[in-house]
């Protein structure tokens, strides 16, 4: 519990050095590569996102997830990679590979799902190279390109929306 308290403080310190840096550059370029952050800790329906993406228009084999969850039980096999505070060390350092394959890989398109403002995902969101973020309005306005103010369990609703502003912007 108290290394928990360290590494969020950790985190926070971190983070707040980091957002002043953050490139508001979107590029023009076409979305095909997709990542999507979920917070699996109040948003259960992972897969039914993911297809309502692909029934968008983006392949299914273009679109890498990955979870977050406070409390995993080891016992429990997970559908998509999934992590929690346990993967970071004290030195604000991701542990698991599939979360250092996750940052380092460019995405042309990063969707934050999660509307609360943990220091673990803001600062993961932060460490990802993706060229367009999109997020909930609720989180802290310097971490995504693009916001939208729709509640997580309207997750229909969300990627509709997304996709609409997505082809004004000439993105898909």
């Amino acid at each position: 519990m108290f290394l928990n308290s360290i590494k969020n403080f950790i985190l926070k310190q971190n983070l707040k050095k980091t957002l002043c840096n953050v490139n508001d550059e979107a590029l023009n370029s076409p979305i095909i590569k997709v990542g999507l952050i979920i917070d699996e800790s109040n948003f259960l329906k992972t897969s039914a996102l993911k297809k309502e993406i692909v029934s968008n228009g983006i392949s299914e084999n273009n679109i890498k997830v990955i979870v977050f969850r406070d409390v995993l039980k080891s016992k429990e096999v997970y559908s998509e990679p999934t992590f929690g505070l346990k993967d970071l060390n004290v030195k604000g350092e991701f542990t698991q590979q599939a979360l250092n394959e996750f940052i380092s890989e460019e995405f042309d398109l990063l969707i934050n799902y999660y509307d609360s403002e943990k220091p673990f995902l803001l600062f993961l969101t932060n460490s990802s190279k993706s060229k367009f973020k999109v997020g909930f309005s609720a989180v802290d306005k310097r971490l995504n390109h693009f916001l939208i103010s729709i509640d997580p369990e309207n997750y229909k609703e969300f990627i509709g929306e997304l996709f609409r502003y997505l082809k004004i912007l000439n993105k898909i």
